[in-house]
């Protein structure tokens, strides 16, 4: 079989794909992976096929927060980029899998005959009980309910996409859409790649779905000094270690939060591990006997279980995999999905409410953490949830969902 992988992002976006990749390889099927241009080192370090896509400017968007005329024409140059690049590769492929954000991805599977996996990392599929998890309040209310808050999702999406997607559509001989919120997911396999324990499943979703867990990627390259001098810092004594990241993501006030944090851990005898990320976070902040600056990235997997908790951004990837290591959470939720994940954390006892990175004082930090560290149900809740994470396999699920489009054996064995 052959697959098309497509996705775009911040690393969370990418990894759990190139890992994709590389399990549908060994299960001996042929894969290529079409990614940002930014990633072009770590999908050769995974020794995938994969092709670069034309339009690159995920760090910018992500750098800061663009304003609404500069994100629809990114949106749309985007969206012309996608038909012009998938149409042939999917010629040559059997099925496409595609993350909910490649717009044009239903569009190109649909004039190519060809079977889509539409994934999400989160509940991107339009229903009645669980609110879009893009906007910042994702608990119920009892006057904006879910469906409501849906419709101007779907009304804000096909402003920014319906017209480009008919105009692609058009040259193409193809018939317009009415609705792309209704075309993306009806037209396809949603498969939701996060956990069924730390995500909602919604009994009224309409369309064909399926959830498998998350894909973690726990094999790229990493470095052995590094490793080996983070173990040394936590390994030093016994004092409570926590690990701070922000990811990929970008805010005015990391540095101000960072240093905050690290005087709260200093005065109060932790240890602090920074994950530096894309915008090198705490970097300004040195080092010494309370802290260390993980400049470089190392597998989570490795990192998680030597530290007692963890603060980050909420993206879905840092999410699962401090679940998967049974450890507290403080979520300080930026955009989109994280807002979501940072009411899944507190909603499940994992830890604190989400907290607003650049409105939450030194004196109301230094009490998250304190809480966050000694409060005993959310350690007996994460280590609870972490035994059933790590019993989801993310990977083969996924994979045995793709094979189903081609294989009928694959298809019986996903449905037993």
């Amino acid at each position: 079989m052959n697959v098309l992988l497509a996705g775009r992002g911040s690393q969370g976006d990418v990894y759990p794909y190139l890992a994709l990749a590389k399990e549908l390889e060994r299960r001996g099927h042929t894969v290529t992976v079409s990614l940002p241009r930014l990633f072009a080192k770590e999908a050769a370090d995974a020794g995938v096929n994969h092709v670069l896509q034309a339009l690159d400017d995920i760090a910018g968007m992500v750098e800061g927060v663009p304003d609404t005329k500069d994100l629809l024409a990114w949106t749309r140059r985007v969206i012309k980029s996608q038909f012009g690049e998938f149409i042939p590769l999917l010629e040559r492929h059997d099925v496409l899998v595609a993350a909910n954000t490649e717009f044009a991805a239903p569009s190109v599977a649909e004039y190519c005959g060809k079977p889509l996996v539409r994934t999400a990392f989160g509940p991107f599929i339009p229903g009645r009980r669980i609110p879009p998890p893009v906007f910042p309040f994702s608990g119920s209310n009892p006057i904006i309910r879910p469906a409501l808050l849906w419709a101007m999702l779907n009304l804000g999406l096909n402003l920014m996409v319906k017209k480009t997607l008919n105009q692609e559509r058009q040259a193409l001989g193809m018939d317009c859409i009415k609705d792309q919120a209704e075309h993306a997911p009806a037209g396809a396999d949603n498969f939701l790649l996060y956990s069924r324990y730390l995500g909602e499943t919604d009994p009224d979703w309409n369309y064909r779905w399926g959830i498998g867990g998350y894909c973690f990627n726990d094999e790229f390259p990493y470095d052995g000094e590094l490793w080996r001098r983070f173990l040394e810092f936590v390994n030093k004594d016994r004092r409570p270690t926590i690990f701070f990241t922000l990811g990929s993501c970008n805010t005015e006030q990391r540095d101000l939060f960072a240093r905050r944090l690290f005087e709260v851990c200093r005065e109060r005898g932790y240890k602090l591990v920074v994950g530096c990320g894309w915008w090198k976070v705490g970097v300004h902040l040195g080092a010494g006997e309370h802290l260390f600056l993980l400049d470089k990235a190392i597998p989570h997997t490795f990192i998680f279980p030597h530290v007692d908790a963890v603060i980050h951004h909420g993206g879905s990837g840092t999410t699962h995999s401090a679940a998967r290591a049974g450890k507290p959470q403080l979520v300080l939720p930026l955009i989109i999905d994280q807002f979501y994940w940072a009411h899944r954390v507190r909603k499940l006892g994992l830890g604190p409410e989400g907290a607003n990175i650049g409105r939450i004082s030194k004196g109301e930090l230094g009490k998250r953490v304190l809480d966050l560290l000694t409060n005993e149900s959310y350690r007996e809740n994460a280590a609870r949830l972490g035994i059933l994470v790590r019993g989801e396999t993310g990977l083969k699920n996924a994979c045995e969902r793709i094979e189903s489009h081609i294989c009928p054996a694959a298809l019986e064995a996903v449905n037993e």
